[in-house]
């Protein structure tokens, strides 16, 4: 912004085209907060890039989790002494920094390279649009053989995706003038308004709760690519749901739950990715499930929660106990579904030793290799009736 003028419009331009890069980075900027930020601009010093920066965060930021990517998009948009429209091959770092881009740098690097072209192609929108049969395509890919495109359709599709809040009675009752149960305390001290002459039957009902989901993910090398966009889905649900646990295993397990509480889902993704130290290593299931069944099982199970266990159960080293530590997870919750991509091939058969040692102890067995399995799994987690304890296998 040095050396621009007011009287030539150049800070104009830049700020309406600030604010096309925010909203196609996810943060709503429309027409009138364009004019705010005008405005302003005209009351603070220009050539202060504090000050312009703090007057459009004022303006442009109005919920937590857009301050990231506000703070990212200002970085890369407004920088000194280079040209704006050449700015997109790289997030900035010191160069004695070693540390991975920041949350939400690369959505907004593909918000300013969608602006660059919408300007520079005199009104020509060539923006890719996904037609009938290219949704139809997506929905059927599987995650490991997406491209970059496709993988960010394929986010954003997860992240659209609504999981029905199912709902089971609790042991709990609150007033309810159509309860069952006559709340005798509530009932009497309503007489003593009138002196005993007109008894009002107060009620009681019992309280309903959505059904609680914890996920325990494998985070293996074989299924990294898996793992990380069922992720995205359990952002998706955390923020609807409220009553989701997340937990990764690999050689250890890890509690991801706080790291998916954060309401932007890049920054999500990060938190998980700080608190895991062993992405993309061993599988050590028998030991992660032992761990989870003596630490967790009785915090978070409670209530009837439904158990996504997401693993290919391929490993190295088969232990014996895996079999004891599933049962045990099996009968510590309401349902147990297990959710394995290998089931994407035709020909699949339990061979392996610890496939063999899990599959009895499961209530659901489906794949979970495309966006058309999770839009299944969607349906078959909204039917709020509990199963008869035994394997149903659905096809891919």
């Amino acid at each position: 912004m040095q050396g621009a003028d007011a009287a030539t419009g150049f800070i104009a331009d830049n700020v309406v085209g600030f604010a096309r890069a925010l909203r196609l980075a996810g943060v709503p900027a429309g027409p009138g907060a364009v004019i705010d930020a005008l405005n302003a601009l005209k009351l603070v010093d220009i050539g202060q890039r504090m000050d312009v920066f703090t007057a459009l965060q004022s303006i442009f930021v109005k919920r937590h989790e857009h301050a990231i990517l506000f703070r990212q998009a200002f970085e890369l948009f407004f920088r000194v002494d280079q040209e704006w429209k050449n700015l997109l091959d790289s997030i900035p770092l010191p160069d004695h920094v070693q540390k991975p881009p920041p949350p939400g740098s690369r959505r907004v690097q593909e918000a300013l390279t969608q602006s660059v072209l919408k300007e520079t192609e005199a009104g020509e929108d060539r923006q890719v649009q996904l037609s009938v049969s290219d949704r139809e395509v997506l929905q059927t890919r599987d995650f490991a053989q997406m491209t970059a495109a496709e993988i960010a359709n394929a986010k954003q599709a997860i992240a659209k995706m609504t999981l029905p809040l199912s709902e089971i009675e609790t042991r709990r009752h609150a007033p309810d003038p159509r309860g069952r149960k006559i709340d005798l305390r509530r009932t009497m001290r309503a007489s003593l308004r009138t002196g005993g002459d007109i008894v009002e039957m107060r009620r009681l009902g019992r309280i309903d709760k959505p059904v609680p989901i914890v996920a325990l993910l494998d985070i293996s090398g074989s299924m990294s690519e898996y793992t990380r966009l069922f992720l995205h889905f359990l952002h998706a649900v955390t923020d609807a749901r409220k009553r989701v646990a997340v937990f990764a295993f690999g050689t250890r397990l890890t509690n991801l739950t706080r790291s998916l509480r954060a309401r932007d889902p890049d920054e999500a993704l990060a938190a998980c990715s700080s608190a895991v130290e062993d992405w993309s290593g061993g599988t050590r299931i028998a030991t992660s499930l032992h761990t989870f069944n003596k630490l967790w099982s009785r915090r978070v199970l409670g209530q009837g929660a439904t158990v996504l266990l997401i693993s290919d159960g391929l490993e190295r080293d088969v232990d014996q106990r895996l079999s004891f530590e599933m049962d045990r997870l099996h009968r510590s919750c309401r349902r147990l579904v297990w959710l394995n991509p290998l089931l994407r091939y035709g020909g699949f058969e339990a061979k392996a030793q610890g496939i063999k040692l899990m599959l009895p102890h499961v209530d659901e067995f489906r794949p979970v290799h495309n966006l058309k399995s999770i839009q299944g799994l969607i349906t078959a987690l909204s039917s709020d009736t509990r199963p008869q304890r035994r394997l149903e296998r659905t096809a891919a």
